[in-house]
């Protein structure tokens, strides 16, 4: 038996070894793994008071009244061209709307705030309205381009060209006041598919104001 013991150690020492191998390389690969992770880890979801969320719940309520505008028209105007560019913003709008719905969900964020309208604006260059606080809600709406109750009960009595016409002129503002809160969020925003909504509102906006001036000119809309 101990002549057979000399041959054995070196065998035992042989399979310790390997096994210390094995464990120093699997210690590797799982601190590798770790660190691969952490490089690659998403960033943090923004804040309650970042522009990326003030945005979404802003932009909501701003969709909201375009839906309801667009429909109006739609339903009763007989001008293929804006019945057609009505349904559009409807579709469009309450797509984007459900998808803003869904950052603040993903992100465990509130639908609403305490936070004024537009507030998450005031450090942009170039679209801040300064601190909103001090302005009433109605001053506030006014200054995002949206229609007040008087006119959309106009809007919901007119019948015809008037009604056309109203409704563009009205729309025309709601865009004009949207573009800048696209932009704001460009500039401030972190989210990348925040943007890239954003910018798909810019532009998009910007054509269908083209278009509803083009449609006001041809039924020879006043103002």
């Amino acid at each position: 038996m101990s002549d057979d013991a000399p041959v054995a150690r070196p065998a035992a020492r042989r399979i310790v070894v390997a096994v210390a191998v094995v464990a120093l390389l699997a210690v590797a690969f799982a601190i590798g793994r770790f660190t691969a992770f952490g490089a690659t880890a998403a960033p943090a979801t923004p804040s309650t008071t970042s522009a990326d969320a003030g945005f979404a719940r802003d932009m909501q309520v701003h969709h909201t009244q375009a839906v309801q505008m667009a429909m109006e028209i739609y339903r009763k105007t007989s001008d293929p061209e804006l019945r057609t560019l009505s349904y559009d913003i409807a579709t469009t709008q309450s797509g984007q709307r459900g998808e803003m719905f869904g950052w603040l969900v993903e992100w465990g964020l509130p639908q609403a705030s305490s936070q004024p309208l537009m507030q998450w604006m005031a450090s942009s260059d170039a679209h801040s309205h300064g601190d909103t606080s001090a302005l009433s809600q109605d001053e506030l709406l006014a200054q995002m381009g949206m229609a007040s109750e008087a006119e959309l009960e106009q809007l919901r009595t007119l019948e015809g060209q008037p009604a056309d016409c109203l409704f563009l002129g009205l729309m025309i503002r709601h865009h004009q006041g949207a573009i800048p809160m696209a932009e704001a969020v460009i500039e401030l925003g972190s989210d990348p598919r925040v943007k890239d909504v954003a910018q798909t509102i810019v532009d998009g906006q910007s054509a269908e104001i083209d278009a509803m001036r083009d449609i006001q000119s041809r039924l020879t809309c006043s103002g």
